[in-house]
């Protein structure tokens, strides 16, 4: 097998060696501190390898943003966290021109960051925010790059947006804008604990129990992995499975099952076959294989395509789920495309 760059099996295997070592001591410094929850690491590590931003939801106090902390303590890059209020407004997020004054007394104005200038952010509680608010994030997002007053200003590499939200259903919440839902890659239900696990919440956080998470990768390495996943290739067969995932979300394709013609409103964008294939690569890696299987695709076609499937009023008004209509994809997809099980 050769990659995209024409590296030799030896020498992809090689690297991909390295990234699984890599990978196994971020992954051992997380669990020093997170309990559980081992599908919702996993996908938030999956999606920071891909390059991509990645939505957290769940009640409050399940360890969202535990968890987000926890991994830019892991990793040896610079972190801000913004928690998102309803008064917090648009210069609070991307900062703003500012009057100084020089030595010999003439003003100008000059540009003060705002926090989103680090390579993880955390924003805490996002949909507590106002949308116009929520929107300062889409050009930071998309292009890694801010805009005050005509001027846009870089952000360094790497740069990833760990956001947190909380249920419509709670207070004081507003629902993202669709086409900032399509910048993450990843929406990641985080469940309840378990019993097991809760006990070991309660048993470290309880007692004197003080784990810290140490250094594990930095930024340099953690680009590196994220050129190597994307030198993996992808076998036409499970290429063309991944893209027809993403045209089934859509009520007007073909290969849309009746549950999705009936109750979707819109489907994913080309960024959500993006995300399947950036995703399914690095899958791929973290399980030791060097190319992407169908099985890979599946993994992570929920957290890929959930948010990216709006309702229309039918399927609000029935309560169906996002997910119960991947899942109606992915079967009829499957059937299609595999018609024998295993890869």
């Amino acid at each position: 097998m050769e990659t995209a760059t024409g590296a030799t099996p030896a020498q992809i295997a090689a690297r991909a060696e390295e990234f699984m070592d890599r990978y196994r001591s971020l992954r051992a410094e997380v669990s020093k501190v997170i309990v559980g929850q081992d599908e919702v690491v996993e996908s938030v590590l999956v999606a920071i390898l891909a390059g991509g931003h990645a939505l957290l939801e769940g009640i409050p106090g399940l360890g969202k943003t535990l968890l987000v902390r926890t991994i830019s303590q892991a990793l040896t890059l610079n972190f801000n966290r913004i928690q998102f209020t309803p008064d917090l407004m648009p210069a609070d997020i991307t900062g703003t021109n500012v009057v100084i004054e020089d030595p010999s007394g003439r003003r100008m104005f000059q540009f003060q960051p705002g926090p989103i200038f680090a390579n993880i952010i955390l924003a805490d509680e996002i949909n507590r925010a106002t949308p116009k608010t929520q929107s300062a994030l889409l050009e930071a997002m998309q292009e890694h790059s801010v805009t005050v007053a005509g001027t846009m200003h870089r952000l360094v590499e790497p740069f990833f947006v760990l956001a947190t939200q909380n249920p419509l259903e709670q207070e004081g919440t507003y629902p993202l804008p669709e086409a900032q839902l399509d910048r993450f890659m990843f929406k990641v239900l985080v469940p309840s604990p378990t019993l097991s696990d809760l006990s070991s919440i309660i048993d470290r956080t309880t007692g004197t129990h003080d784990s810290q998470a140490r250094p594990a990768l930095d930024g340099q390495q953690l680009l590196a992995m994220q050129r190597l996943g994307r030198e993996i290739v992808v076998e036409g067969v499970v290429k063309e499975y991944a893209l027809k995932l993403a045209l089934g979300t859509q009520p007007d394709s073909e290969f849309a099952p009746d549950t999705v013609k009936r109750f979707a409103r819109f489907g994913a964008s080309p960024r959500g076959a993006q995300a399947l294939i950036l995703a399914a690569k690095i899958h791929a890696l973290l399980h030791g294989r060097y190319n992407v299987a169908f099985d890979d695709v599946d993994t992570v076609a929920l957290p890929a395509l959930r948010h990216r499937i709006i309702l229309n009023f039918e399927g609000e008004a029935e309560g169906i789920t996002t997910d119960s209509l991947v899942a109606d994809v992915r079967k009829k997809t499957r059937d299609a495309s595999r018609p024998q099980v295993g890869v």
